[in-house]
This record gives structure tokens, sequence and C-alpha cells, in this order.
């Protein structure tokens, strides 16, 4: 497996699996690895003919009062599981050659950016699609995989890589879990074991809110207010809201398919899940045919 740090030579190693013929994907992560991001180089390494996993904790995408210095960097052992993997390339840049002296060039996606994680975090999308840009440009790669558990995220690079023309394909691949239900995070790692179990109840609202959708309820507020009732166990709520899955927008009536998206502080961290839903044309009159997928 080889670590690459320069964005010029990351390019000329890709354009030599080019010249053999040879399927790139790519898998952008911002290191401290879990099973989460395991599923995503294994799915990478399985449908291509090599795998560039890039390792860079982005500092455009946090303010100055998030978590930036303490946020968990485990290199040596991040390598070790992408050598396991199968993972051919490992793409560590450093901040100096991501953001260059005087640098004055940023990705914004318009209205998809704009609630949710965006309406708390405004600027945060900008520097996820900025760094996420520039990951495509040097890795020049056929697909890029990411988690369904970071549902805006994967709407704004989708959106991107139509909207500017970026020649590859975003695989989205569902919410890997603990046993439990705890989404995977690397933030994860920041709780206490009481707030471990208190955060239990996130997954289980959305948990919850698949029935209230297979017995017939198609009224957003219902069911937003039955989550936010079922997350008692947080000491902050974000925000709760069921939007359009490719636009992003807040619905109000569940007529196509939506993300129910949720933020919340447990402690000091803040932790995001979702649910996707799908309704059927015969939802209100045979709710038992609503499909429901976890994200």
């Amino acid at each position: 497996m080889k670590i690459i740090t320069e964005p010029n030579e990351l390019r000329n190693w890709s354009r030599e699996q080019r010249k053999n013929g040879q399927s790139i994907g790519i898998v952008p992560t911002m290191g401290a690895l879990h099973e989460g991001h395991s599923s995503l180089l294994e799915a990478s390494v399985e449908n291509n003919d090599a795998t560039i996993l890039t390792i860079f904790v982005n500092p455009a995408q946090f303010a100055p009062h998030e978590d930036f210095d303490t946020y968990p960097r485990t290199f040596e052992g991040d390598c070790k599981i992408a050598a396991v993997v199968g993972v051919d390339v490992v793409y560590a840049p450093n901040t100096k050659n991501m953001y260059p002296r005087n640098y004055a060039s940023y990705v914004e996606v318009e209205r998809l950016q704009d609630g949710l994680c965006g309406g708390t975090r405004p600027h945060f999308f900008k520097g996820v699609a900025t760094v996420v840009a520039k990951l495509f440009n040097a890795a020049d790669a056929d697909r890029a995989y990411f988690g369904l558990k970071d549902g805006q995220q994967i709407a704004i690079i989708k959106r991107m890589v139509r909207d500017l023309d970026f020649g590859v394909e975003i695989v989205a691949l569902p919410t890997v879990r603990e046993q439990d239900g705890l989404a995977m995070s690397s933030r994860n790692k920041y709780l206490t074991d009481e707030e471990r179990k208190r955060s239990l109840c996130i997954s289980q609202a959305l948990f919850r809110s698949i029935a209230q959708m297979k017995n017939g309820c198609v009224d957003s507020d219902a069911i937003i207010e039955t989550v936010r009732a079922n997350l008692y166990q947080v000491d902050r709520i974000d925000y709760v809201s069921i939007v359009d899955a490719d636009e992003m927008t807040p619905v109000d009536t569940i007529e196509r398919p939506v993300m129910l998206a949720i933020a919340v502080f447990v402690g000091e961290t803040r932790l995001i899940d979702n649910i996707r839903f799908e309704p059927t044309a015969t939802q209100t009159s045979a709710p038992d045919t609503l499909i429901a997928q976890e994200a």
C-alpha cells in the first residue's frame, strides 16, 4: 500500500492506473476509521481495480468554536485497517498542500446547503464541497463512496458532481450501526459511558417513526412531534426535520421520497442520524405497503 501526500503525485499515480485500463474508487474520510468506513472501502475494493482512501481533517468545515483541534486522529491505525481491506493508496495531504498561502477559491451548492446542518453550521458545506472537489480533481476516480448517515452531504456532493460535470459516480451506502442501533461515527469516541447509553434514543426515535409511517401518517409535523418526544434523553435538539430526499427542502405532507433527519447534542457531542422513506402511491389506503429504507 502506497502513502501519498502531494496532489500531483496522486494525479500521476491515477493516470498510470488509467493507462493500464484500471478503474479507480475513492473513499474520502477525515480518518478515525470505524466499521462504517470499512464497509465503504470494502465496496470500493470489490467494484474497482484500485482504491484510494483519503485522510484529511479539513479545517475549512470547522468553525473556530468547534472540535478541529480535538478531532480524533488515528493515522497509523487507519492505515492498518486500509491495508487489511486491500486499499492501494492512502492519500493524506497536509493543510499547506490543500490550502496554500492566499487560498481564495471555494465551492458552494446553493439551496441544498441552507437547511439542516447548514442552518446551524453555515460554514460547513462550503468547506465540504471545496475539499471533496479538490480530492476528486487529484484522484480522477471512477466512483466515490459515502455513507448515507451524512444524507445532506451526499445530496450536496451529488448536485455538485452533476452541475460541475465531474466524471465520477457517487455511490451511497447504508448507515452502519452498532448492535444496539447507534449510528457509527468518529465522534462517538467523545461520549462517556452514560452519554453513550442516552444516545440510543436517537436511533430508537427514528425507528419508531417507521411504525408511524406504516400506520398511514403522512403529516410531517405529527411525525416530528413524536420524534422530539422520544428524544427526551438528549441534552439539546439542534433540529428534527423531514425534507425532500433530493432537494433537502422541508415538506408538510409525505408524498414522495423524504429524509427524516436529526441533529442533537449528548453532553458536548453533536450527533446526527437519519432515516429515508419512500411512500408508495397507495400509502394512505394501504399503509403496510410503505417502503422504509434505513439510512
